[in-house]
């Protein structure tokens, strides 16, 4: 007659060992590292503030002539 096993033993060996919260730490380092370098500029460049404005003008008069 065969025996069946109704209520097994949990397995005290358990095989994760905390690598899914490792890489679960890891992927969000990744993306908050991605919103600050990619997100947050672009939140500053479309809220109205176009930065220093530096006008250059059409001709630049260089004097190479030296007197001596």
């Amino acid at each position: 007659m065969a025996t069946t096993i109704i209520n097994p033993t949990p397995n005290t060996n358990p095989t994760n060992n905390g690598m899914a919260f490792l890489f679960g730490m890891i992927l969000l380092i990744v993306c908050v590292a991605l919103f600050i370098f990619y997100v947050v500029p672009y939140i500053n460049g479309v809220s109205g503030d176009k930065g220093v404005q530096v006008n250059v003008p059409k001709t630049i008069d260089i004097n190479v002539k030296q007197t001596k």
